[in-house]
């Protein structure tokens, strides 16, 4: 088959790369330059399976509301004259329930394991070198309601499969002693070994290369001007160059987007309609002045919602989400307060490690959905499939994402217990049909059950 991915980040390529194992011709479609200048480009850089709860849950309504009159909180909702945003906000807080929020780790840690595993392949595949740190993640508490809190989230981990250990400060420190002049203000914490950490964009980059040269096209620098349909299928995606402004109208077997939060809008137009909204997410990565007292263990600040991960000489620091739009600019003062954040806290957590004074902001869209799950599969327009709504799992549920899509394309059945869009995962079950019957009346999206 021909097979036109739409978008070059951590998710289009990989699919592209898992096409090409399965004997597709593939073209990949990229406003930018190069593979992973957007979303992919910055990120907290972390492979974190165990870590991966939604930010919808009973206590996150109350916590909106707080957070709203902060520059520097978490999560931090910007109301928009958008009906969409609104829409999505509706379809969170259905999400922040007990029940929801069990079901919805289950889907995403099925989709962190089966993309862990796919990831490990393709390294063993291709010995793609992008800063690898096998050392697990650690989250550490400075609050003890807080850390009360750990075990339970541990407990939850544990029941599909995914071991994360609560520990003691001692504990904490001794697996990564770059915190002991902050030891003081840890109560606790939790770690689990099997995650880990490296650089997406590089990744990215040169899983691109290695797609060039099996034979994908990579069409850099086109805008995705719409998607042309006709007979109740996408008959060609326009697209335009961005140096000399030619329009291109090229035709495919199959159409994946993958275009992060800019999903949502291009599918709308053609009658797709996903709940993907975008949440804005800063980083900084800071050049080491005294590696030897920095951290090799990424980790998660529970006070700050920050994640911090060594990158060689460098380290990045990324936290904080903002549901306000398209925005992308870093000049305004809720920008720079978000990112000044950023800098006060390694300086706190990590005293004269980072050089930060000139540190290298970053910001980046997340394309979330209510429920933190993305949508792989197909949907009801014939030939037009989607792999998007990743959040802030992009980097972590990548290689999954891109194996999963390119395998549902070729007829197969990924080996995991998640709701593929368009796809009963468990063919004939009454469960099954009822599961995806709920996720339509959520998500507002057409369900076909292929028996």
């Amino acid at each position: 088959m021909k097979v036109i991915v739409l978008g070059a980040g951590i998710i289009g390529v990989s699919t592209a790369w898992h096409l090409l194992e399965r004997g597709h011709d593939v073209i990949v479609v990229e406003r930018q330059p190069d593979a992973a200048l957007e979303t992919s480009f910055a990120n907290a850089a972390q492979i974190s399976v165990s870590y991966c709860e939604p930010w919808a849950n009973p206590q996150a309504p109350g916590k909106l509301l707080k957070w709203m009159f902060r520059n520097d909180a978490p999560l931090l909702f910007r109301p928009q004259l958008d009906w969409h945003q609104w829409q999505w906000g509706l379809q969170f807080l259905s999400q922040c329930t007990d029940a929801a929020f069990v079901r919805n780790v289950q889907q995403i840690v099925a989709l962190g394991n089966y993309s862990h595993a796919a990831l490990k392949d393709v390294v063993r595949a291709t010995g793609i070198d992008y800063n690898r740190l096998e050392r697990g993640i650690a989250h550490f508490y400075t609050d003890e309601k807080s850390f009360a809190s750990a075990g339970e989230a541990a407990a939850l981990m544990g029941r599909f499969g995914v071991e994360r250990r609560v520990v003691s400060r001692e504990e904490l420190l001794n697996i990564e002693p770059a915190f002991r002049n902050f030891g003081d203000r840890i109560v606790g914490g939790t770690y689990t070994r099997s995650d880990e950490s490296g650089d997406a964009r590089v990744f990215t980059q040169a899983l691109a290369k290695l797609c060039e040269a099996r034979g994908a096209k990579f069409l850099y620098g086109r805008d995705i001007e719409r998607l042309e349909s006709a007979g109740g299928e996408i008959s060609a995606v326009a697209v335009r160059d961005r140096a000399t402004g030619g329009l291109l109208h090229m035709k495919a077997d199959a159409f994946v987007a993958a275009c992060g939060s800019w999903t949502a809008p291009l599918l709308r137009k053609v009658g797709v309609r996903l709940p993907i909204y975008p949440g804005k997410g800063y980083s900084a990565t800071f050049r080491l002045k005294r590696p030897e007292l920095a951290p090799y263990v990424s980790c998660i600040d529970d006070e700050v919602k920050c994640a911090m991960s060594r990158l060689g000489d460098t380290l990045r620091v990324a936290g904080t989400i903002e549901v306000g739009g398209y925005d992308l600019s870093l000049d305004t003062p809720l920008a720079r307060a978000r990112c000044q954040m950023l800098v006060d806290r390694i300086e706190k957590v990590l005293p004269g490690v980072c050089d930060t004074s000139e540190p290298n902001f970053w910001t980046g869209l997340r394309p979330a959905t209510p429920t933190n799950i993305p949508f792989i599969g197909r949907t009801r327009v014939g030939k037009l499939w989607v792999n998007a709504g990743h959040g802030t799992l992009g980097w972590t549920h990548g290689a999954g994402s891109g194996k999963a899509m390119a395998e549902l394309i070729s007829g197969e059945q990924p080996s995991m217990a998640f709701d593929f869009l368009g796809f009963d995962t468990n063919p004939g079950t009454l469960a099954s049909v009822q599961h995806a019957r709920k996720r339509q009346e959520v998500e507002h999206q057409p369900v076909e059950v292929v028996r």
